[in-house]
């Protein structure tokens, strides 16, 4: 039997499913992530964003295990994209930073999201691109609240 779509909670269950294999699709057909895999873009990002910081916390900060953030985090030390350091008041800590390489990929990365992302949009009004970017924010920080331990 096929269940109703007219409730807002089955709408968005449905249009969550949909923006997944969309947001996917971008990521496979078009050429958005040629220096960065999604997730070294969202590390990098957040680095940048948030400033230097510990593993652990870096994790959090994006929903990770510690020992996945830990791969991916050796893995872009090792290309150049960030740096490692012992935290200063603790010398068993490591601290990440971005280094001018792995800014340089994720402003690339980032330019061409925007540019995507306007050329998806170019015909809704700023009124709904507020509403939109309002709405994403509130349903990213429900499942943060969620799902993400916060250290």
């Amino acid at each position: 039997m096929r269940t109703s779509t007219t409730q807002p909670v089955d709408v968005i269950e449905l249009q969550t499913a949909v923006l997944r294999r969309n947001v996917e699709m971008v990521r496979r057909r078009g050429e958005v992530y040629v220096e960065l895999d999604p997730a070294e873009y969202l590390l990098l990002r957040t680095l940048d964003d948030l400033g230097p910081m510990d593993i652990r916390t870096l994790a959090s900060a994006v929903g990770v295990d510690p020992s996945t953030a830990g791969r991916q985090i050796g893995a872009m030390h090792a290309a150049g994209f960030v740096d490692r350091a012992p935290a200063a008041e603790d010398r068993r800590r490591t601290i990440i930073s971005v280094t001018a390489e792995g800014l340089r990929r994720t402003e690339a990365v980032r330019d061409r999201r925007r540019e995507n992302i306007r050329e998806l949009l170019e015909d809704w009004s700023p009124e709904d691109l507020e509403t939109l970017g309002v709405m994403f924010g509130r349903y990213n920080a429900a499942v943060s609240d969620r799902y993400v331990t916060h250290t």
